[in-house]
């Protein structure tokens, strides 16, 4: 049977071992994000919070905590919804399997969403401030809605076809938001949502917004799924519940029928400050302007239930959104982008920060082997939906490594800086939009890009130790090997950027002489070389979530060739904590201390490690 809301999956999850309910009192305030955290590290249950401070609605976690529960969640029609993909992506193979072929339209009947007559999220009404207050960070401004569904109808063409359902977050409270009357509505500038809100200021109308939380767990994931202009999520949705998206009218709002909790209004002609609250790329995301909702009415089904995750430096609970939506998704990256293998957008470096692509490489075959064929793709991939985002695009030929494994980062980009060549392969291109979360640029949502691309036969060999006799300037110390090829330095305190170039300038003239060096292509510096070494992840998470390309790469003797830049080895990233950087996310102590209560003998989350 069809989940018809969360209660139902709860239920479902309870039955086999998959959820814990917590029965004594929590905080919404730092202690169930703590908590969610510390299981989710554990890769343990989904949590039940019965009893959530200051509100009577119980609220869940972790439902997606893990891949196998992600899978069980939708172990009936995963297989479904990914027939339909590949059939989009290939149908010659579904030609060959006639019985395959004649199973779609069964499987894909769901996707067509039907009009409710007694929509459940309609039963009950509350408000705002009695929803469970939920803040995850310390310096966050408020409670936020985590995993909300916000939709929005085309001015002029409105219907369920023509709607857009995303996930954009939710300030329920604090800053300068009236209680119960207004909600801050945080969204990026790729998102539907901004072509329906200038759509609608172009009209002089008032873009009406409904936030839906919970119902069957599809609708969140369509929510994040990066489909394709025009494929509704309400749509997919269907499809992935195996249950079709139910829809109603609330005074001139379109809502989902079964979602848990429905909060209806529309985009106010002011906007308010919205954060700060800690995000997914390990920092918090600043207070600025944001539009704000204005609330007309909040609706709730009987038996409803919250969902909620928590977001940090990764991996977090949306690695799991990201995996299975490449599980989804992967047979339609080839289609979508001809020439492209595959592409991986790195988690732990905070996803938009660093793509890896493998791509093909067969222009001009009788001249020298060089990328041609992929600077085409990595513009493609650069004009390509959420992969607009990326900041380092890595991108190497297929056909000098077949058995190459996209997600292998190391064995990648091992690959990648034997190949590439510093005069030719190094594209940036500056003062361009970056993703809103990332606080490296010069400005919100503005910032730079590089691609690195690799063609061709192996140009060196990378070393795996560094260099014995190395002499390094005053201010950079404690040189660490992360992989054969790249190495960190301990760099002195960022200033400014006239010292950091002076200071780098030395360093790379330190450099230049060293034969040594020409088998560590890539030199980061880092405020603390000892954690940026001590794993991959932390390598990836300090490199590219701490660097701005236009400003924060050098190589030894740089220069420009007809405004393109080149460089010997090696190419050097600054990666230390800038001024203008967002604060890194700290948990706190006391917080940490006051949940050990749920660990202990005897409490709900006895064993659970």
């Amino acid at each position: 049977m069809p989940y018809r809301s969360t209660y139902d999956c709860v239920k479902d999850l309870e039955r086999h071992g998959h959820l814990v309910r917590i029965r004594e009192e929590v905080d919404p305030h730092l202690e169930a994000a703590a908590i969610q955290r510390r299981v989710f590290a554990a890769a343990g249950p989904a949590l039940l919070f019965e009893n959530l401070k200051g509100t009577k609605f119980p609220a869940v976690c972790n439902l997606f905590g893990t891949m196998d529960r992600a899978r069980f969640i939708f172990r009936k029609r995963l297989q479904a919804v990914q027939d339909i993909i590949r059939f989009k992506a290939g149908p010659e193979e579904f030609l060959r399997r006639p019985g395959r072929l004649l199973r779609l339209p069964f499987q894909a009947i769901h996707a067509l969403p039907l009009p409710a007559l007694s929509p459940a999220v309609l039963k009950h009404q509350t408000r705002t401030s009695e929803l469970p207050q939920i803040q995850s960070w310390p310096d966050d401004g408020g409670p936020f809605i985590t995993l909300p569904q916000v939709l929005t109808e085309t001015p002029g063409h409105g219907g369920i076809l023509k709607s857009n359902i995303g996930m954009y977050r939710i300030q329920l409270a604090g800053n300068k938001y009236q209680t119960d009357r207004q909600i801050g509505l945080h969204y990026q500038i790729h998102r539907g949502i901004g072509v329906h809100h200038t759509s609608a200021l172009t009209r002089d109308e008032r873009l009406k917004v409904a936030v839906f939380v919970g119902g069957p767990p599809a609708h969140t994931v369509a929510a994040v799924m990066p489909l394709p202009e025009g494929l509704p999520e309400a749509a997919f949705a269907g499809a992935l519940a195996g249950r079709c998206f139910r829809f109603a009218r609330w005074n001139g709002h379109l809502i989902s029928a079964d979602a848990d909790f429905c909060l209806v209004g529309h985009i106010a002609e002011e906007t308010l400050p919205e954060g700060p609250f800690g995000d997914h790329l390990g920092y918090y995301s600043l207070k600025h302007h944001f539009p704000v909702m204005q609330v007309e009415a909040v609706f709730h089904r009987e038996n409803a239930i919250w969902p909620f995750t928590v977001v940090g430096r990764p991996p977090q609970e949306d690695t799991i959104f990201g995996k299975l939506i490449h599980e989804l998704t992967g047979p339609m990256v080839p289609v979508s982008i001809p020439g492209l293998r595959s592409m991986h957008a790195v988690d732990a470096a905070g996803v938009h920060p660093l793509l890896l692509a493998i791509g093909s490489e067969r222009y001009a075959p009788y001249q020298e082997r060089r990328p041609r064929e992929l600077l085409t793709i990595a513009n493609a991939i650069l004009g390509f939906g959420q992969a607009s985002l990326a900041k380092y695009l890595l991108i190497v030929a297929g056909e000098d490594a077949p058995e190459l494994d996209i997600h292998d980062i190391s064995r990648f980009m091992m690959h990648l800086l034997e190949r590439f060549d510093p005069e030719e392969d190094l594209h940036f291109q500056t003062r361009t939009t970056i993703d809103t979360l990332d606080y490296s640029g010069t400005g919100l949502n503005s910032g730079s890009k590089l691609v690195i691309v690799a063609a061709g036969s192996v140009r060196r060999k990378l070393s795996h130790s560094w260099p014995r006799k190395s002499t390094l300037p005053t201010g950079f110390a404690d040189p660490r090997v992360v992989f054969p090829g790249v190495a960190i330095l301990r760099g002195p305190k960022y200033a400014n950027t006239d010292k950091a170039t002076r200071e780098f300038r030395r360093l790379a003239a330190a450099l230049q002489d060293e034969k040594a060096f020409r088998g560590l292509p890539l030199l980061v510096v880092a405020d603390d070389s000892e954690f940026a070494s001590a794993s991959l992840n932390n390598f990836l998470w300090v490199t590219f979530t701490r660097s701005n390309p236009s400003h924060d790469v050098y190589g030894v003797r740089a220069r420009f060739e007809h405004k393109h830049w080149l460089a010997d080895l090696p190419i050097i990233i600054d990666a230390r904590i800038k001024p203008h950087h967002a604060p890194p996310l700290v948990e706190d102590p006391a917080v940490n201390k006051r949940i050990e209560r749920l660990f202990a003998r005897g409490a709900s989350l006895e064993g659970v490690e």
